[in-house]
This record gives structure tokens, sequence and C-alpha cells, in this order.
């Protein structure tokens, strides 16, 4: 090896030495990817769902994602609006309102017990004598998640507006989460629960009372489920990763462990549009055009 070729070759060894040192330090110093899930179930429980999933989209994006479950909605909301996370899952109101206020981009939807749609209803016990919404004049009627809940209060409040009661009409109050709600109606503390329809469905909820002895009362049409969003600012690049990544976990046996960690059949591709019909309920429930 003549002097010329030895140097370009130390050269080269000098640059593959410093790929290997700084290459896992640039890595490392990118900022992880925040995901926000919204407080459906509680935070505990809402963690162990879905540290599988964050764990998976960390591989395959090669970059830390960091899960965070706030307690409460109000908690959850202040970090929407802080634009704390990159990824978020959330409700179809909490969808519009961060979409026209801050940015956030919907890219996916739950698929749930193999549906993709979800409706807004009533529950209240088979034995309450209760037979139309009309009935519920004077009761007492809670409302799971409070008043963002999209399933639990928003469409549930439209139903009840359908069914010719006005504000003040019936005794409102709040559970921390649809689950609870349904608790409260089934060991008769409330007269009626508002819930999404999918909430009897539950695991956690059929290990807790006997789901047969409550019925639905009033249920809405079927709209998009469950929405996920992406910060706006995130680049285009990123956003179709994580949507790809995450809309392919299906396709493989990891992939569906995953998603039943999650609960979940599948994460289907969304477009805003889908969310107009959310849209008009809110503004006929709330006034607030989104």
């Amino acid at each position: 090896m003549n002097m010329r070729r030895l140097f370009y070759f130390s050269i080269s060894i000098w640059f593959m030495l410093l790929t290997l040192v700084f290459l896992p330090y640039a890595v490392a110093t990118e900022k992880p990817i925040v995901v926000g899930i919204f407080p459906r179930r509680n935070a505990s429980l809402t963690f162990t769902l879905f540290k599988p999933m964050t764990e998976y989209l960390s591989r395959a994006l090669g970059r830390e994602v960091k899960l965070v479950t706030p307690k409460d909605f109000a908690t959850f909301w202040k970090d929407v609006a802080d634009k704390k996370f990159d990824l978020v899952h959330y409700n179809q109101y909490h969808y519009v309102e961060s979409h026209q206020k801050y940015g956030y981009e919907v890219i996916l939807k739950n698929s749930e017990f193999g549906k993709n749609t979800i409706r807004g209803s009533i529950i209240v016990r088979k034995d309450s004598g209760l037979k139309s919404i009309s009935d519920l004049k004077g009761k007492k009627i809670v409302f799971g998640g409070g008043p963002r809940a999209m399933q639990s209060y928003i469409t549930a409040t439209y139903l009840l507006r359908e069914g010719g009661l006005k504000k003040g009409d019936y005794l409102e109050s709040f559970a921390n989460n649809p689950p609870n709600a349904l608790l409260s109606t089934y060991f008769k503390k409330t007269d009626a629960a508002g819930s999404g329809d999918v909430v009897l469905s539950l695991p956690n909820v059929k290990k807790m009372i006997k789901t047969e002895e409550l019925t639905f009362l009033g249920r809405s049409e079927a709209y998009a489920h469950l929405p996920w969003a992406v910060k706006g600012d995130l680049s285009a690049a990123l956003k179709n990763k994580i949507q790809s990544t995450l809309q392919g976990l299906k396709n493989s046996a990891e992939g569906k462990t995953v998603l039943k960690s999650a609960k979940l059949t599948g994460l289907e591709i969304a477009k805003d549009s889908e969310f107009d019909p959310h849209r008009k309920i809110i503004k006929a429930v709330t006034g607030e055009s989104y």
C-alpha cells in the first residue's frame, strides 16, 4: 500500500469512527415524540393499555416515544392547548376544536369490536320503567366524562333535545368517565347514563356489572369513531410514517397483539370531513361553530 492509498484509508477509518461516536448521540438528542391519550378510562389503566403501542411506534420510528395519560379531562385539555402532544388520541369534540384553534390534523380513527363508527346513547336499567326519552323529565341523568365528552354528553344531550327535553327538565351530573356513569345507573344512584354505546361492551365494565340488566333508551346514528391527530407542525414525512405504522398494526402478529392490548381491532385512515356530522351536533347543543 503506497503512501497516498494509506492516507485515504486512514481518512476513511477516521470518518467511520466519527460516525459511530456521534450518530447515536444525534439520535439520542432528538426530542421524543409525545403521545397523549385522553382519560376515557382511568390514567393507570390507560397507560397499561397503550404502552405496548408507544413501544412499537418507538421501534418503527427509531426514536423515543413518550406516553402521557392525564388524570382528568381538565389536565388533558390544557396539554392539548399547550400543544404538548405530537400525537393525540381523543374524542371528536376535542378534535374539531383543536383542529380549528391549535392546528391538529386527524390521521386515524379507532375500530373497536370490528366497527369504525360509534353512537352516543342514553342508558337505563331494564327494570326502571322508563320507556322513552320524555320519561326522563324530572329524573337524574349522569354523563360520563364531563361537558367535553362527545358521545357521553354532547351527543347524549342531542338525543334528549330530539326527545323534547330542554336544559332544566332533568337533573344533570357528571361521572369521571363513561364506565362510572354506567355504574351509577346500574346501582340506582341515577336514573339514566349518557355514554357511548360501545361502553356496554367493554370487558372491564362487563367484569363489574351485569350489563344485560341495562338497555338503550336512545341511540344516535353511527358516526366516525374516536380520532387520532398529529400536531400541525410535524413534518409530512414523520406524520406519514406514524400514520402508516399504526394503520399497519393489523397486518402482523406483533401488531395485532399491540391492538389487543389497547382494546382495538384496528386503526383506520381518517379525514377531516368525516367529523362534519359532529360539528353539526356540537353547534346544535353548545352553539359553538367548528
